[in-house]
Formats: structure tokens, C-alpha cells, sequence
């Protein structure tokens, strides 16, 4: 770790590949050769269509998608994909199922019902606190597409596999563990993830598409709000989030080539959370709130004793170059998001940090 950097464990916006920061600084006031920054280059140049043709190809390799998908870049983050969805593929007198794990599927299912769509709640995890992932789920067989969120990042709850639906379409909000590890495409419609979790910076939203999805949007929808739109310009119906695209290009590319692909990224995602997770069953100083058979390695959250134990922790933490670990303000705690770009480096030093911390407060 560079000397004037902290180890960050912030939720979102999250760290980035420091190989992927080096590069954008040292291309950032002439990129390509172009002479000027890609926050100047126009989206209609070779440049951009170099950058963003490249982000698609190179998410399709990681994750062995065919041409019956679409990559593509919408901006509304995962919040407004929470509108379209419902207002893309759900018409008059048909359904779809949701699940209900925590923040963001409320968020979604709210979405669904202020348009009056008709949706159902076939499973939810609310009765324990959304502590953990509903298992044995009876899905409609009619439904237009099941909608679930992989990984909760307030909860700190994650799908360890995806349910089978009976070949109807599995529409996923995948924000905060997208490449995060290989998984199965084939059942699903669609895929979207805000980027500032794990793949890049705020002010782009990456969806993956089926082809057969697309045929399904109806054309009497704004503009903006069409996946057709998107698909058939290449992104690029209006000027994209330039910046933002390119980042993701460079942290898929770290993850192709630095990394070695997404079995390389799981085995060093399951490594880091098995050292933190190890230290907080240790003893009874910290306590983890998620279910350990649906405990996320992407987000870990926990608790100590007392709330004010919870702050000085949170305090002394940042004084050691440990930043981001305050549990979200909804339901406090701590919480270590340690997300593709964490090093294990970075939570082995928070390790050494608990013990210490533990030890002089326990």
C-alpha cells in the first residue's frame, strides 16, 4: 500500500484495482494519443469506440456470453433499472415474482407497484431481520421473470446459487458482487449492476441483456427508458458517461489479465472472507449478523458489544489506515466490504487490527 493511501473498505463508492488508478493517471491528459483527456474525447470518436467495444468484449469472455446477449451502459444506476424492468416486460394482466431480501429488493418491488404492476412477493426474508437468503422457493409458473438482488450489502447476506425457476427468466440486481466469481448465464434475462460497488465509478449502470428480452419491450415507452434504445445504438443514443465506461473497461482488463479471469477472482474472494470471518467467530467480542450459510463475501457485517465500543472502533480504525468500516446508517454496526479490488493484504491488516482493538477493550 502506497504511504498516503488507506486500506478501503467503503460499501460504494468502493476501492479500485490501484493498477487501474495508475493507468488513469498516467493517461488522463492525453489518452490514446489523442492529445486530450478521455473526459474531452467526443463518445462519437475512435477512441470511445474503442474503449466501449472493448468493455463489451472483454465482459462477455469473463463471463462466456454468447451473441444472444447484449452488454450495455444506462445511466439511473441500479435505482432506475428498478422502474424499467417492470416497465419494459411487465404488461396488462401479467405478473412477475420477487423476492424479498433486504433495502434494495423493497426498493425494487416499490418501483414495480407505484407503476401498478402486478407483482408477487413469493419469498422474503424479513421475519428474521433479513438475516438470511429464503431457500425451497415455489415460484409462479406464469410469472413473466423472477427478480432477486445477489448480495445485499446493508445485511451482508448473499445467494451462494441461483434458484431454479423452471425456465422462466432470472432478472438479477448483481451491484455489489458482479465478477466477483463465475456463475451460470443461461437462466438468466437480465443482469444489472450499478458500477461503484465493484467494476468501476459511479455514473454508469451495466445490464446484460437476452436477446429474447428485447423483444419484448413495447415501443410506446419514452425514448430513455427503452432497452431497445440502448441496444441498437451501442449505448451510445446519447452521450454515455465516458469516464465511467472506461474504468470498467480497465478493471475488466485487470481482471482478464491480471488476475487470470473470475475462478482466479472467487478464490481470492473466498480466501478474504474466510480470514474475517474466522476472526469475528473467534470469541464473542464481534458478532456477525448474517446467517452463516448466507453470510456475503462481499460485504461483512458485524457488531461488538455497545454501540460506543461500535464508534471508538470505527475511530481507531481510520487513525490506522483503515478506512469505511461504519455499518450503514440504517441499522449501524460495522461492515467491511471487500469488494474484487481488496486486497487480502488490506484484510489481513484489518485482522491484526481487530485483535488488537479486541484485546484492549474486550
Amino acid at each position: 500500500m502506497k504511504e498516503d493511501r488507506i486500506y478501503n473498505f467503503n460499501a460504494g463508492p468502493a476501492a479500485l484495482p490501484i493498477d487501474v488508478l495508475e493507468e488513469i493517471k498516467d493517461s488522463f491528459l492525453n489518452f490514446g494519443g489523442s492529445g486530450m483527456s478521455i473526459t474531452e474525447v467526443s463518445h462519437r470518436s475512435r477512441w470511445f469506440d474503442d474503449v466501449i467495444n472493448d468493455a463489451v468484449d472483454r465482459t462477455k469472455r469473463l463471463l462466456n456470453l454468447d451473441d444472444t446477449f447484449h452488454v450495455l451502459f444506462i445511466q439511473g444506476g441500479a435505482s432506475l433499472q428498478f422502474c424499467m424492468i417492470p416497465m419494459n416486460f411487465l404488461g396488462k394482466d401479467e405478473s412477475a415474482d420477487y423476492v424479498n431480501t433486504g433495502t434494495w429488493s423493497t426498493k425494487a418491488i416499490k418501483e414495480a407497484e407505484i407503476q401498478g404492476k402486478t407483482i408477487k412477493v413469493v419469498a422474503s426474508s424479513e421475519d428474521h431481520n433479513f438475516s438470511y437468503i429464503p431457500k425451497n422457493i415455489t415460484f409462479s409458473s406464469d410469472a413473466v421473470f423472477i427478480h432477486i438482488t445477489s448480495n445485499n450489502t446493508i445485511k451482508g447476506t448473499q445467494w451462494a446459487s441461483f434458484p431454479d425457476t423452471n425456465g422462466v427468466p432470472l432478472i438479477a440486481d448483481m451491484s455489489s458482487d458482479i465478477m466477483s466469481r463465475p456463475f451460470r448465464v443461461d437462466k438468466f434475462g437480465l443482469i444489472y449492476a450499478g458500477a461503484q460497488k465493484n467494476i468501476g465509478p459511479a455514473g454508469v449502470c451495466m445490464v446484460i441483456i437476452k436477446e429474447d428480452m428485447l423483444n419484448k419491450v413495447p415501443d410506446k415507452l419514452p425514448s430513455m427508458l427503452k432497452y431497445t434504445t440502448y441496444s441498437s445504438k451501442n449505448s451510445m443514443f446519447n452521450t454515455p458517461p465516458c469516464f465511467s465506461v472506461y474504468v470498467i473497461q480497465l478493471v475488466m482488463k485487470w481482471l482478464e489479465e491480471t488476475i487470470g479471469g473470475l475462478e482466479k477472482m472467487a478464490e481470492i474472494n473466498q480466501k478474504k472472507s474466510r480470514i474475517l470471518y474466522e476472526a469475528i467467530d473467534s470469541g464473542d467480542f464481534y458478532n456477525g449478523t448474517a446467517r452463516p450459510d448466507s453470510r456475503s463475501l462481499m460485504n461483512v457485517t458485524f457488531r461488538l458489544p455497545d454501540e460506543a465500543l461500535e464508534k471508538r472502533f470505527v475511530e481507531q480504525a481510520l487513525e490506522n489506515g483503515l478506512g469505511g468500516l461504519k455499518g450503514h446508517r440504517s441499522v449501524g454496526g460495522c461492515r467491511a466490504s471487500i469488494y474484487n479490488a481488496t486486497s487480502i493484504a488490506a484484510v489481513e491488516t484489518l485482522v491484526d487490527f481487530m485483535k488488537t482493538f479486541e484485546q484492549k477493550n474486550g
